[in-house]
């Protein structure tokens, strides 16, 4: 539909629900009169927007939004209910680890040989992959909801999609012949990956289009850092779970039962301790004006001015004030560029020089190979990453045991062997992991998104190759060596694209499709996340235990190479703003 006003009508007033922040000073008189004067050869007497010193005076006090509560509480808020759910998604992810090993104790205790206490590998793969098969799916349809539905509404309703499967997944038991527990586990861990998959593209795109453009980067990085807190929270509860059942197990393995029980549903308290401010978040302006707007239908017609008149409004702002920092200054232009694409809908020129223009369809702005190659090398870079991510972890036993924390499976006491293997996994997260997320957090904003990416994936390329053809040497001559070696993989991964493929889809993309191309990403990555479990888990015993892991390493190098590669097509955003990366213009028809 148009939106657009006939010449001869008169000019209607701008409607808005806005109410203006108490805390902001009025505009100054000199930066009306100034915008004014810029423009006054331009435009005549009988201008309506040049008389409009309200449209002024919102515009002036949108461009203060990053230097008032915007920027304090009110986005520490959002930074804590977004880092939670990512600390929540981690530990829900990878507990089921130290629970699969706690299911073996409990449902094959009376095996024989070296089956005792182990999960047979087709159920530990099955369990292990459920929440990456939800992670996949939750991604796209989540994705796409977020665009057409709203983020915070879809935010919300995949927390609790995730709450509601995490108390059902830990009390999973066998049903019905050929449904044992690990099938119903296996059901129940989809559909919380499904809530889960939600998270990844509604968090980036909400968090990007809060933050100013010198924090974007270092927000959405610190908020997807909470991830390593999440992997060190999953082991630290379960060894205090296993310990308040310590001579219980003594005497009765069975009571194991009930501590992967707690150790699952105790996966649901941070989300809903978070739960009222994911009901209440509010959109952000940028989604707001392009839904006011009727953006966000793949079928809408929106009317625009005049360029003077966009020149107009965008100059209004006090930006060029010498008084401003550099920092505000772009956040004033960032503003005004949102601002002017709503009411540029209600304005007409005395010439009525006005065109309604044809919004591209997701289809018809990513078939053309400028924003396509955008995408794929956002989904490239994501899908080699995971690869390598989750199939390097096929090493951390081996790290665990070489630094005496791995015990005996067949004779140490349970709950004595739960909880070394849980310090260990603690210290090899600490080690490398959790330094590297919050190393890209404080550098992000000064190196960039592109080259901390490119760097990650070409030193992570040279380790897996030292690895890979030197891995028997150096297991057998320096086990401290292999440790360092391993540790250095786990930091270029977190400093480096683990973090990058994370926070780049939520910049590239314009606000209409933002969360449904992150969303895409994201998938790509878990479909790495599934060929690295589902498939390369059925590869490292080839030839014997662990014969096969050097070759492993040999490929996740060539994945490495191939995300360095695909980040050639990814351009970069530092210090730009969102409008600056995607031009608005480029989606409408031509």
């Amino acid at each position: 539909m148009s939106m657009g006003v006939l010449p001869s009508d008169p000019v209607p007033e701008i409607e808005t629900q806005w109410q203006p922040d108490p805390e902001i000073t009025s505009i100054p008189e000199s930066a009306i009169t100034d915008a004014k004067k810029d423009d006054i050869t331009s435009t005549t007497e009988s201008d309506p927007i040049q008389d409009d010193q309200d449209l002024l005076q919102r515009q002036y006090e949108l461009s203060q939004l990053d230097r008032t509560s915007q920027s304090n509480w009110v986005k520490i808020k959002k930074l804590t209910v977004c880092g939670v759910a990512f600390l929540n998604d981690a530990y829900d992810m990878f507990a089921i680890n130290i629970v699969a090993m706690i299911l073996g104790f409990v449902y094959y205790n009376d095996a024989q040989g070296d089956a005792k206490n182990t999960v047979p590998k087709k159920w530990d793969t099955l369990i292990k992959i459920a929440v990456q098969i939800g992670c996949l799916l939750g991604q796209l349809v989540m994705g796409r909801l977020g665009d057409k539905i709203g983020r915070t509404t879809v935010y919300a309703a995949s927390l609790m999609i995730a709450i509601i499967t995490t108390v059902a997944s830990a009390f999973s038991s066998s049903m019905v012949r050929g449904f044992n527990v690990f099938v119903v586990l296996f059901i129940w861990r989809v559909l919380l990956g499904f809530g889960i998959g939600g998270d990844y593209p509604l968090t980036a795109s909400i968090v990007s289009e809060y933050s100013g453009v010198h924090s974007r980067g270092k927000m959405m990085a610190a908020v997807f850092a909470f991830q390593g807190f999440g992997n060190v929270l999953a082991p630290i509860v379960s060894i205090i779970v296993t310990a308040c059942f310590m001579q219980s197990i003594g005497r009765d393995v069975l009571y194991l039962d009930y501590v992967w029980r707690i150790i699952v549903g105790v996966g649901c308290v941070p989300g809903v301790a978070t739960l009222y401010w994911r009901l209440t978040m509010t959109e952000s302006e940028r989604f707001q004006s392009l839904n006011n707007n009727g953006g966000n239908n793949d079928d809408t017609r929106l009317s625009t001015p005049s360029s003077e008149h966009e020149k107009l409004l965008v100059s209004s702002s006090p930006q060029n004030n010498t008084e401003n920092d550099d920092a505000s200054s772009v956040a004033v232009q960032e503003s005004a560029e949102i601002e002017s694409q709503p009411h540029s809908a209600h304005l007409s020129s005395d010439s009525g020089q006005q065109e309604t223009r044809q919004a591209k369809t997701f289809g018809q702005y990513f078939g053309e190979w400028k924003h396509l190659k955008v995408l794929l090398g956002t989904s490239i870079a994501w899908l080699s990453l995971d690869i390598a991510f989750y199939g390097i972890n096929l090493n951390s036993s081996i790290v665990i045991g070489a630094i005496g924390f791995a015990g005996n499976l067949l004779t140490d006491q349970p709950g004595h062997f739960i909880i070394y293997n849980c310090l260990g996994n603690i210290i090899i997260n600490l080690l490398g992991s959790v330094p590297g997320y919050w190393i890209t957090v404080f550098l992000i904003e000064r190196m960039g998104r592109k080259k901390i990416q490119l760097m990650g994936f070409l030193v992570l390329a040279i380790l897996y190759l030292i690895l890979g053809f030197g891995y028997h040497q150096i297991l057998d001559k320096s086990a401290g060596a292999f440790i360092f070696l391993f540790a250095l993989a786990q930091l270029f991964q977190n400093f480096g694209p683990n973090v990058t493929t994370f926070v780049i889809p939520g910049e590239v993309f314009p606000t209409r499709f933002r969360s449904t191309a992150h969303g895409i990403s994201a998938a790509s990555g878990k479909l790495g996340a599934i060929i690295a479990q589902g498939g390369f888990l059925q590869l490292t015993d080839m030839g014997g235990k662990n014969a096969w892991i050097d070759h492993l390493l040999q490929v996740f190098a060539l994945f490495m190479l191939v995300g360095a590669g695909a980040t050639f097509w990814i351009p970069e955003t530092k210090g730009k703003t969102l409008e600056e990366i995607c031009d608005p213009n480029e989606e409408y028809v031509d």
